[in-house]
This record gives C-alpha cells, sequence and structure tokens, in this order.
C-alpha cells in the first residue's frame, strides 16, 4: 500500500514527474573529489612510500627473522 509509506511526507517536496520536461538540477556539484585521477601532492607519495615500506618489512623481513 502505497498510502502507508513511511517516507509519505517526503513526497510532498518532490515535484510530479514530467517526462517531458528532461532539465537537469541546478544544483552544484559536491565539494569533495573521490576520483583516483586526482591530483595528489609530493608529500602524498611519501606517505604512501612510507606505508609500503612498512607493509614490505612486515610481510618478508619480519617472519624471516623468526625464523
Amino acid at each position: 500500500m502505497v498510502d502507508d509509506h513511511e517516507d509519505a511526507a517526503h513526497d510532498d517536496d518532490r515535484p510530479e514527474y514530467d517526462p517531458a520536461n528532461k532539465d537537469l538540477p541546478s544544483g552544484e556539484p559536491p565539494l569533495r573529489e573521490t576520483a583516483p585521477q586526482s591530483e595528489y601532492t609530493s608529500r602524498d607519495v611519501g606517505v604512501g612510500i612510507a606505508v609500503m615500506l612498512v607493509g614490505v618489512a612486515i610481510a618478508f623481513a619480519l617472519p624471516i627473522l623468526l625464523v
């Protein structure tokens, strides 16, 4: 039953669907970036290398030292 939907109050804010009106909303895109193609700094590269070295040390050097 559609009338018993708990979000029925939110449907009042939504305009009626009109298939002839295909205009996109006028809102701006979000300010956050999630794309992997985003620019990164030398500091980001340094942190990545440091994390990699710690991972390599845990994965290879620690087992060799314990044997």
